[in-house]
């Protein structure tokens, strides 16, 4: 009896020992596409997601996937089919969702199925009005329509949700970048919750949010990031690369 008692003991202390977060890590598809029009240096797609998958790298609980998101991407309902979340950096984006019937299907199945979706700058653009109440169901939110809003700013950042682990140890900083500006958000109002905000012509305008949706899932955005240098910027990096965890439901650390 005594051995007994000492084999569950021993196998109580084995459990206990087992890290809380052990099993299978996520997987994250990160989304990129060649050069667009823009001048180099700005716009850097491919580049932007190499940078955030070394910031995810260190991380035993997620593995990342670099994809190029070209059209046709023909692969691409099939690469979303097997992953726990996706962040995207194309051009003009939302359109780019809907530019195949089957994308915006795998893209709404990942979702339904409670998956992350994260996306960054142009990303979530649409210069036609048309592909936007689709794409902000799935992303909340979207820099769309011909009364879209952008400019290129150097200007105080107010970190304005301390408490949510996407701005994790993140302080109000100061930032050139260009920020797209007066974006178009899921309703109700308070279902989308400003993460950072920019001090753009003496107003304060939302230019990351995180949004909780009705499916369950998590979409988290950021309309900065025009500028490839500032992905040096220790508050660029810890605040997509914390977003992009959060919503596979993942820790800032």
């Amino acid at each position: 009896m005594r051995q007994r008692s000492l084999s569950i003991v021993t196998l109580l202390l084995i459990w206990a020992a087992v890290p809380l977060c052990a099993g299978e890590p996520k997987t994250l598809l990160l989304v990129g596409q060649s050069p667009d029009n823009h001048p180099p240096q700005t716009h850097e797609y491919m580049p932007g997601m190499k940078r955030l998958a070394e910031l995810l790298e260190p991380r035993d609980d997620v593995n990342v996937r670099i994809v190029n998101g070209d059209e046709p991407w023909a692969e691409g309902p099939a690469a979303l089919a097997e992953v726990d979340g996706a962040v995207f950096f194309v051009s003009e984006g939302a359109r780019w969702c809907l530019a195949d019937p089957r994308r915006y299907d795998a893209l709404a199945r990942l979702a339904a199925r409670g998956g992350g979706l994260a996306v960054l700058h142009w990303g979530m653009g649409t210069r036609s009005a048309e592909p936007i109440a689709p794409f902000v169901k799935l992303f909340g939110g979207c820099h769309g329509g011909p009364d879209r809003k952008y400019k290129v700013v150097d200007t105080e950042l107010r970190v304005v949700d301390p408490m949510h682990p996407a701005t994790a140890g993140l302080s109000d900083f100061r930032a050139r970048d260009e920020y797209y500006y007066r974006l178009k958000f899921a309703a109700p109002s308070d279902a989308i919750r400003p993460l950072l905000k920019a001090t753009i012509d003496g107003q304060p305008e939302t230019v990351a949010w995180a949004y909780e949706r009705p499916d369950g899932g998590r979409s988290f955005g950021f309309s900065g990031l025009h500028f490839h240098d500032n992905w040096e910027r220790p508050e660029y990096r810890a605040l997509v690369s914390q977003g992009a965890l959060w919503t596979v439901g993942l820790p800032a650390d």
